[in-house]
């Protein structure tokens, strides 16, 4: 938001620098991102005064001026324009002077006569692109002042970039309001001089037809008539020019203008272009198109909102008018829309049809609903006093949803808490009072009513965080909080280890890291051709509307085809033994979802290669399953989730064979092999284990824990390893569940640590390490072999194991 200084002082009288106030709003949590002059390439250029112009001796179209500019002498300057002539007030660069586009003036000669100087039309003083003729000023400037001061030009404008919940900040009105309470200044609004003609009334011409008022709580429009269109007045031109914005005629510039100055953005209408005496707020039909001010055909669906007259849509409702009927040459009679729209869908219409404006960019950042009427007062009395028009008495207007207070709770005590620092009741009042706050401080609870300029002011703790912005968060020392209470004395809910999502990434990228995996960080972007050749459905996928290339045409559904990529790199740079992962979104079309596409948290490991490379022993060994299966147990262990239950045989398009991942019942994703054509088509030299789960699942299973407190063994454990023979297909999980179930109250844990595979054998030999311990005494030998007895005759009878021959 750009905010000229000149401007603002219209509404507070605010004496200090430019460079000052941005320093201060800047504190303010309003960064500045600059301060500059809109004029200062033409702040050399002086007032003349024409004496004498008399035609030049050896050219006709030329003629050679005497101008006064305030000094000794009067200056020779050879002017080309058609409308030049003596007794004009007019622009002048003198020699030396530096005009927009880098073109310095010196002394010339043409056709032989010397010229001193040169007058300037607007396009050479980059003010329009009128350049018929030289620029005439008013009569009452004097010759040797300064044009910019002559016109009084804004002479500083400060660049400020605000975040997207101060939309009450777009605007001079919003930005006054900031200025004011931080140097306890007066605030005054612009005054609006309404001459209605109550011989006719809008609302007898024209109605407000809302259907659902949830898209549009307030529509309101008045009617100018007898409007004469031209140019704007100087003054109002060069200040949108300075704010960054082109002149048009007097009533789009009016309606700019007063967007500017109060935030409100307006639409004119050509009243005689509308049909049928009725204005309609209501969704457009899913296919149907709209021509736009920019000329440009735009396709709509059911999620856009539209203004229709009676017969056809005539406007994209808070984004862009229709070209059918905007104001023109010819147009006399205006129809001034005055609107508040449903943020949301004015945002999703402008973004999907990439038509960014400035009324929409301050739309779906929400408007002040009560401020509206008196905005559309001030655009229509505006209006009347550049055209010549005469407003209609009242307006017709539709209010389905009326603005209603928002009373909050404000506790002084619990601003301490939250900002760290005490704050005065008499500073918090005249805060939140400044801020437009309505404060009822009877008791240590305030009930504080926020401002409808405020929409972003929706709790206490919104209240607060104004409080401690106006303070000065530099202010606020950096202290440790006091923990008043003891672990032990806390209540279990407190004690929860529910984090935010960035935490929990964090987590699980450290956890990456610790177990010797390399991170990968990839684009979004992939290739049709990458999820075809994993054998992923067409559907659910969300094309790039401007792809940088075909391999980059559509947003993953899932991580595997990035990580697919860096092995494709890395072994094409000799590099084998890769030990990768990746914690990132992907992307899924859903209609449902306001942004059409539903984002999941996805976590990808690829191993591929020697599982210790450079090593020379064991120089041969890759990695296998129980490598992919071990790093998916240590990830839930060291989120202190339980061991995961696993199942062989799921199906799936790019993983054969493929093992689908429970744990508590939930599913949390797959692992297995690459199948062997995806892996030759990304280069793979030997086999490739993945495994992609699915973060928000064990992100909610993992939030739901509360840590638990044991005391640490006082005495040592015993091990014992217990061999037994298994067929083939058997689970090795049901042999360690059974092992588990033995009723010895002396076993701790169960580890396998071996297994053998006989050549040709349909059985195998598994070994298990069990742990034995007594919390209140150091276990005998005779107590070992006594439990440990135990648990083999238990799982022989609950397994179809058997002991391992002697």
């Amino acid at each position: 938001m750009l905010l000229s200084l000149d401007w603002l002082r219209e509404f507070t009288p605010y004496e200090g620098t430019a460079q000052e106030l941005a320093d201060r709003l800047t504190m303010l949590g309003l960064e500045v991102d600059e301060v500059y002059d809109p004029f200062a390439e033409i702040r050399g250029v002086v007032v003349g005064h024409v004496l004498e112009r008399e035609k030049h001796p050896e050219a006709d179209k030329l003629s050679v001026c005497k101008v006064d500019v305030g000094g000794p002498e009067l200056l020779t300057i050879v002017c080309g324009a058609p409308n030049v002539a003596a007794g004009q007030k007019v622009p002048v660069a003198t020699v030396g002077t530096t005009l927009p586009g880098g073109l310095k003036i010196g002394k010339a000669k043409l056709r032989g006569v010397q010229s001193m100087g040169m007058i300037c039309s607007e396009r050479e003083l980059a003010l329009t692109e009128e350049h018929k003729g030289i620029m005439v000023l008013p009569d009452t400037s004097k010759p040797g002042v300064l044009f910019c001061e002559s016109l009084e030009l804004d002479s500083a404008v400060i660049n400020v970039d605000l975040t997207p919940n101060r939309g009450d900040c777009l605007s001079i009105l919003g930005l006054a309001r900031e200025v004011a309470m931080a140097y306890g200044l007066p605030l005054k609004l612009p005054e609006v001089r309404l001459n209605e003609d109550m011989s006719e009334r809008a609302d007898s011409f024209w109605r407000i037809d809302i259907p659902e008022g949830e898209l549009c709580p307030l529509y309101q429009a008045r009617v100018i008539r007898g409007c004469t269109l031209g140019q704007s007045p100087d003054w109002l031109k060069y200040r949108l020019i300075a704010m960054g914005l082109r002149p048009i005629n007097n009533v789009v510039d009016a309606t700019n203008y007063v967007m500017l100055e109060l935030g409100q953005p307006t639409h004119a209408f050509d009243e005689d272009l509308l049909k049928g005496g009725v204005i309609q707020v209501k969704r457009a039909v899913n296919g149907s198109t709209l021509t736009t001010l920019d000329g440009q055909q735009r396709k709509l669906t059911a999620d856009d909102l539209l203004i229709w007259d009676a017969e056809r849509p005539v406007a994209l409702a808070g984004v862009m008018g229709g070209s059918e009927t905007e104001i023109h040459a010819g147009s006399s009679n205006v129809l001034l829309e005055a609107a508040v729209f449903r943020p949301g869908t004015v945002r999703k219409t402008a973004r999907r049809l990439s038509l960014p404006s400035e009324a929409a960019y301050r739309m779906e950042r929400g408007l002040d609903q009560k401020l509206s009427p008196f905005a559309c007062d001030r655009v229509s009395a505006l209006i009347a006093e550049l055209t010549g028009g005469r407003v209609l008495a009242g307006m017709a207007k539709a209010e389905p949803k009326p603005w209603q207070k928002r009373v909050h709770t404000f506790r002084l005590s619990r601003a301490a808490d939250l900002l760290g620092v005490e704050l005065s009741s008499e500073f918090c009042r005249k805060t939140l009072t400044g801020l437009g706050c309505a404060v009822e401080a009877k008791d240590a609870a305030w009930q504080v009513e926020s401002p409808s300029h405020r929409s972003d002011l929706e709790r206490e703790v919104d209240l607060i965080e104004e409080v401690g912005r106006v303070y000065g968060l530099d202010r606020i020392p950096a202290v440790l909080p006091h923990v008043k209470k003891s672990l032990s004395e806390a209540p279990a809910e407190t004690l929860s280890v529910r984090t935010g999502e960035f935490a929990f990434l964090t987590r699980i990228k450290k956890w990456g890291q610790g177990v010797g995996l390399r991170e990968a960080i990839n684009y979004s972007f992939v290739g049709h051709k990458d999820l075809d050749l994993l054998g992923l459905p067409k559907q659910g996928r969300i094309d790039v509307a401007n792809p940088l290339t075909e391999e980059q045409n559509v947003m993953r559904t899932t991580v595997a085809p990035g990580l697919l990529q860096n092995l494709r790199t890395n072994v094409g740079q000799g590099d084998e033994g890769l030990r990768l992962f990746e914690a990132a979104r992907v992307f899924i079309h859903d209609e449902a979802s306001e942004t059409s596409a539903r984002e999941r948290l996805r976590l990808g490991v690829l191993l591929h290669g020697r599982r210790f490379p450079g090593f020379p022993w064991p120089r041969d060994a890759q990695f296998d399953y129980p490598d992919i299966k071990g790093l998916v147990e240590h990830l839930l262990a060291f989120l202190g989730l339980p061991a995961p239950e696993v199942a062989l045989g799921q199906t799936h398009t790019w993983l054969e064979p493929c093992v689908a991942i429970t744990v508590q019942g939930r599913d949390i994703g797959v692992m297995g092999k690459l199948k062997p054509a995806v892996a030759e088509d990304y280069k793979a030299r030997h086999a490739v284990w993945m495994a992609e789960l699915d973060l928000e699942a064990i992100w909610s299973l993992s939030a739901d824990l509360v840590p638990c407190f044991h005391q640490l063994p006082k005495f040592p454990a015993s091990w014992r390893d217990m061999t037994l023979v298994a067929p083939l297909g058997f689970p090795v999980s049901d042999i360690m569940a059974a092992l588990r179930a033995s009723g010895q109250k002396l076993l701790e844990d169960v580890e396998l640590v071996d297994e053998y595979k006989p050549k040709d054998a349909s059985e195998r030999n598994l070994t298990f390490r069990l742990t034995y311990r007594a919390a209140e005494r150091t276990l005998t030998d005779q107590d070992v072999d006594k439990a440990h007895a135990g648990v083999g005759k238990h799982v022989t009878s609950a397994c179809p194991v058997k002991f391992q021959a002697a």
